[in-house]
């Protein structure tokens, strides 16, 4: 036995039992668990990947089926509705039945999905098709991060390891715009979903292949009421936002949804302090480290949405670039991700914890914003888009890299899959809000700037104004990655280096509860 296995808990507590001793289950060999890693991380990208994908091939996809513009948006809504109001079902899940199981049948049903939404020939079938990825992705994302925190145990590895996956979630979407833009080109719009056939198939035999058997556990009640509550109130919580992208914050249906949305969530809160086995038990958010990092992971996609949406509308409708010149416009910024995740957040997160890596990097990723606001409309990529995507991919890496894994750390493996499900939903529900809320200011900026025109705007007054739009998201995004420095500072617990090192020592502590190590 390792010492990882023997190592003491602390004093007052009995000891902690590793993953393999608790539940007959036989830890990954160690020349397999970067292998492991590989399938997770490509899984990942999947997931993050479709949600640009799809952006890109809806004008083909539109004039191909002939669904109108304002249908459009049922395409993007169809998706995050079914995946953000099921992930905390779907992590729940995974806890219980095993997340190999739930991962494998995730990949599958998301393929099958993307053929389905390929095949469409009419408007409805795309949308149930991409509903349907939404909430096998909703089962599949969960079980992934949270393989990945039960399967990586050295802080070390774990700092690494998170640092690859991070750098994945923060670039997908960027890979998403330059994967739809060469395939809408080159084949068909269809392609953006029959690709995610060839990441299944992958995936699927590598797990099979290289993943371990999952452990016996212990299957309690489903909590039916916290679902249907938290379910029911993510799903208005996120159509209230994506209705206010289109018909105003101060439709009825927008303000309905999100009191109906509020309501329930809060609702939620108060059953899961008294059932007998919640959805999500409340310790897993409650702790400092982890609340502070799912409240980084909330805001950092909150302001993204200023670089991804706003920056592609400028590259495109202002500089002129195409679907494919936009998505290799953005090629550096993944890049800056994966190096800033992998080799400044992964191997420094033991060494100084994620309150000062998360502050640093919300800092210098809300510099790059600021730095888009040097754009005109004659900028050159090369002297003013390019050197901003850097700094924001060196700061956005190292946010993600040390939030997702801080807020995976230290909970026991059973509640593993509900608090990845939580990171997961606080990405979705930050993009929803992120979307909204910048395409509200973006148009009311656009509107106010012609406002006081006592003739048509002419072509230059347009672009101009749709400028100052651009600008405003972009200076809100900065603010916001701000905000993400200040909630670090405020909220993570400087003991995190005291935590690495229990965790070094081979005890993974919540409090003074004892947890399975791992």
């Amino acid at each position: 036995m390792t010492a990882e296995q023997t190592a003491p808990a602390p004093t007052g507590s009995a000891p902690a039992t590793s993953d393999a001793t608790a539940s007959g289950a036989t830890a990954p060999r160690k020349d397999h668990r970067w292998i492991t890693l590989a399938v997770i991380a490509l899984a990942q990208l999947m997931v993050v990947l479709d949600a640009t994908i799809v952006n890109i091939a809806l004008p083909s996809a539109q004039q191909d089926l002939g669904f109108g513009t304002d249908q459009r948006q049922w395409v993007v809504t169809a998706y995050s509705l079914a995946f953000g109001s099921l992930l905390l079902l779907g992590g729940r899940l995974g806890d219980l039945f095993g997340r190999k199981n739930t991962f494998i049948i995730g990949l599958v049903g998301f393929a099958l999905a993307s053929v389905l939404g390929g095949l469409a020939d009419s408007f409805g079938l795309l949308v149930a098709a991409r509903a349907l990825q939404g909430a096998f992705g909703a089962l599949l994302a969960p079980s992934a991060l949270g393989m990945l925190t039960t399967t990586f145990r050295d802080p070390k590895e774990r700092g690494r390891a998170f640092g690859i996956f991070g750098s994945i979630a923060g670039s997908g979407a960027a890979i998403g715009l330059l994967l739809g833009g060469v395939l809408t080109e080159y084949t068909s719009w269809r392609w953006c979903l029959y690709v995610n056939v060839v990441f299944a198939v992958l995936g699927v035999i590598g797990a099979l292949v290289f993943m371990v058997k999952p452990p016996k556990a212990d299957r309690p009640r489903i909590d039916v009421l916290g679902v249907l509550t938290i379910t029911l109130g993510l799903v208005g919580v996120v159509y209230g936002f994506s209705n206010a992208e289109t018909n105003g914050w101060d439709d009825p249906v927008t303000i309905a949804m999100l009191a109906v949305g509020v309501v329930l969530i809060t609702a939620f809160v108060f059953i899961e302090t008294r059932v007998a086995h919640p959805l999500l038990p409340l310790r897993v958010v409650l702790d400092r480290d982890r609340g502070g990092s799912f409240v980084a992971i909330g805001l950092v996609a909150i302001g993204m949405f200023g670089i991804f949406l706003f920056l592609t509308y400028y590259l495109e409708q202002t500089l002129g670039f195409s679907a494919l010149q936009t998505g290799l416009a953005f090629l550096p910024m993944p890049l800056s991700i994966m190096i800033s995740a992998t080799q400044i957040g992964g191997r420094l997160l033991p060494r100084v914890g994620p309150k000062i890596l998360i502050f640093a990097g919300g800092l210098v990723a809300a510099t790059g914003l600021l730095l888009l606001l040097r754009t005109d409309l004659d900028s050159s990529y090369a002297g003013t888009v390019l050197p901003a995507l850097i700094v924001i991919g060196l700061g956005m890496g190292t946010i993600f890299s040390s939030a997702m894994n801080t807020a995976t750390t230290g909970v026991a493996r059973s509640d593993a899959g509900v608090a990845s499900a939580t990171v997961n939903t606080m990405q979705q529900i930050g993009g929803s809000i992120g979307t909204a809320l910048l395409s509200t200011i973006f148009a009311d900026v656009v509107k106010n700037s012609l406002s006081g025109l006592n003739a048509a705007p002419t072509k230059l007054q347009q672009a101009q104004a749709t400028l100052d739009g651009y600008h405003a998201a972009f200076g809100i995004s900065a603010g916001v990655l701000v905000l993400v420095a200040i909630a670090s500072g405020l909220l993570i617990n400087r003991q995190s280096v005291r935590l690495a090192r229990l965790a070094r020592a081979g005890s993974d502590t919540t409090g003074s509860v004892p947890v399975a190590a791992h």
